[in-house]
C-alpha cells in the first residue's frame, strides 16, 4: 500500500473514519469505514484543525470524538484501521490532538483545556495531573499541536485572539500557559516549518476578502511575529500545512474554494505566491481539512459541502496540479490526515 487518506464522519451516533487507499499516482480508492467506538457532533462543519491526525511515525490513528468526549486510538494496517482504544478526553468536546513521540494532547474546546496521554503498548494511557487550563474559559480554541522537537505544545485561541503556548517536560507535563497576542484577528490552523518558524491562519471574524496569515519564531517558548497578516484577498482562511521541503506553506479558503500557497523563507517571513494555488469549484464554500503526505508528493482536502476529498499533485516550485476528486463522504465529515 503506498498510503491512505483518512477522515472522521463525526456522526452524532456512530462516529466512523472513512478511509481511501492512495495509489502511486496519488489517485484514491475507497477502503471502507471503521467505527471509532465514540460519536460525533453531527452537526457540518467542525470548527478545528487536527480532529484527526496520524502519528508520527504513521502506525497509529488518533480521532477526536467530539460528541462523546472521548478519544479513540486505530492501528494502521495495509488492509484498513484496527481500533485499539477509546478513552475518555479528560474535558468536554474534544476537537483536536497531537502527538509526539507517543505522547498525546488532546484540546477539549467544550472545557477550554489540553489533557496528556501515552500510547504504550497500543493503549491510550492517561497522564496523571497533565491537564493544564487555557488562558481564558471562552478561548474558543482552534487547534492543538507539538513543535517539530516536542518541547512546546501550542494552541490557538479564537475568543481571545491569542497564541498560546506550554513548555513540555520530558516526562511528558506541560508548564503554565504562556499567551501571546496573534498578529490578526480569529487565528485557526497553524503548522511549522523546519524547527522554529510557525505559519498561523487569520480567519479575521469571516469578514469577506479580509483572509491572512502570519508567520512567528518559535524560541524557548516564546511567540515572536515576523511577518503580521499578510493577506490573500480570500475569504476565511482557516487551515494550514507545510510542505515536505519546508519552503511553502498551503491554506485552504473556506468561503470560496481555493488553497492558497505561500513561500516561507529561511529567516521565517512568508510571502504571498498564488492566491488560488488549487481550486475545487472558483466562488463556492466548503473547502475545509487539508493535510500533505509524508513524501511531500501529493496534497488533500475535504470540501465538506460537495462532499469530496480533491488531490494535488505537488511540483518541486510548489505548483499544485489537480489529480481528481472522490465522493461518498457525508455532509458532516471533518478532519483528514494522509500517509
Amino acid at each position: 500500500m503506498n498510503g491512505g487518506v483518512y477522515l472522521q464522519t463525526n456522526d452524532a451516533e456512530r462516529n466512523e473514519v472513512a478511509a481511501f487507499r492512495r495509489g502511486e499516482d496519488g489517485r484514491l480508492e475507497r477502503l471502507g469505514r471503521f467505527a471509532t467506538g465514540g460519536r460525533g457532533t453531527g452537526v457540518p462543519h467542525l470548527t478545528s484543525q487536527g480532529s484527526i491526525v496520524l502519528t508520527r511515525d504513521g502506525a497509529h490513528l488518533l480521532v477526536a470524538n467530539a460528541g462523546s468526549d472521548d478519544v479513540s486510538l486505530f492501528a494502521v494496517r495495509d488492509d484498513g484501521l484496527a481500533l485499539l482504544a477509546c478513552e475518555g478526553s479528560g474535558g468536554l468536546a474534544p476537537t483536536s490532538v497531537a502527538e509526539h513521540d507517543g505522547v498525546v494532547y488532546v484540546l477539549n474546546a467544550g472545557a477550554a483545556n489540553v489533557t496528556g496521554f501515552r500510547i504504550q503498548n497500543d493503549r491510550l494511557m492517561p497522564i496523571e495531573g497533565s491537564t493544564r487550563d487555557l488562558s481564558a474559559p471562552r478561548a474558543d480554541p482552534a487547534q492543538v499541536g507539538f513543535s517539530p522537537d516536542g518541547t512546546t505544545l501550542v494552541v490557538t485561541e479564537r475568543g481571545t485572539d491569542r497564541i498560546v503556548t506550554y513548555g513540555v517536560n520530558h516526562d511528558g507535563m506541560l508548564g503554565n500557559a504562556a499567551p501571546h497576542a496573534s498578529s490578526g484577528p480569529t487565528p485557526y490552523g497553524f503548522a511549522f516549518s523546519g524547527e522554529r518558524t510557525l505559519v498561523v491562519t487569520e480567519a479575521f471574524g469571516a469578514q469577506v476578502g479580509k483572509a491572512a496569515a502570519s508567520s512567528y519564531r518559535l524560541e524557548n517558548g516564546v511567540v515572536t511575529a515576523r511577518t503580521r497578516s499578510l493577506g490573500n484577498g480570500r475569504s476565511e482562511i482557516c487551515w494550514a500545512v507545510v510542505s515536505h521541503d519546508d519552503r511553502h506553506a498551503y491554506t485552504t479558503n473556506f468561503a470560496d474554494g481555493a488553497v492558497s500557497r505561500y513561500a516561507i523563507a529561511p529567516d521565517g517571513t512568508i510571502e504571498l505566491e498564488d492566491a488560488a494555488a488549487g481550486t475545487t469549484v472558483e466562488g463556492r464554500p466548503g473547502l475545509r481539512d487539508e493535510d500533505v503526505t509524508p513524501d511531500g508528493r501529493y496534497l488533500y482536502a475535504v470540501d465538506t459541502d460537495a462532499q469530496r476529498v480533491f488531490g494535488w499533485a505537488v511540483g518541486g516550485d510548489g505548483a499544485l496540479e489537480p489529480l481528481g476528486s472522490w465522493d461518498g463522504l457525508p455532509a458532516t465529515v471533518a478532519g483528514l490526515a494522509a500517509r
